[in-house]
Formats: C-alpha cells, structure tokens, sequence
C-alpha cells in the first residue's frame, strides 16, 4: 500500500514527463469542445420542449386533464 505522499510524488513525477499541448492547439481545441457541449444543450433543451408540448397536446387530446 502506498503512502498519500509517495502518490502525489509520483503523480507530480509523471505529470513532468507528459507533452503538454502547445498554447494555440490548446485553445482552440477548447474552443470546439464549448461549441459542442453548447450544440448538445441547446438540441437537447430544444428536444425536451418539443417531447413535453407533444405530451401534453396528446394528453389534452386523450383527456387526461379532468
């Protein structure tokens, strides 16, 4: 079992041997990855809206509302 200590002096030693990204290539890799997460939320918050107003047109057509 290793010790919390002797843990993070090996997480610290492997993270000085990773190739961290250059500045640009980090950038706009983000950028793309909060164009995608906000692409996903706006279709998803679009689907639930059209999956709720169809629930209900078919509940008031059905008669679910007495």
């Amino acid at each position: 079992m290793t010790t919390p200590k002797k843990y993070m002096k090996e997480v610290i030693k492997e993270g000085k041997r990773v190739r961290w990204p250059k500045r640009d290539i980090l950038v706009s890799t983000i950028i793309v990855v909060v164009l995608i997460a906000g692409f996903t939320a706006l279709f998803l918050s679009l689907e639930d809206l059209t999956a709720g107003s169809l629930i209900n047109q078919l509940r008031n057509a059905f008669g679910g509302n007495k």
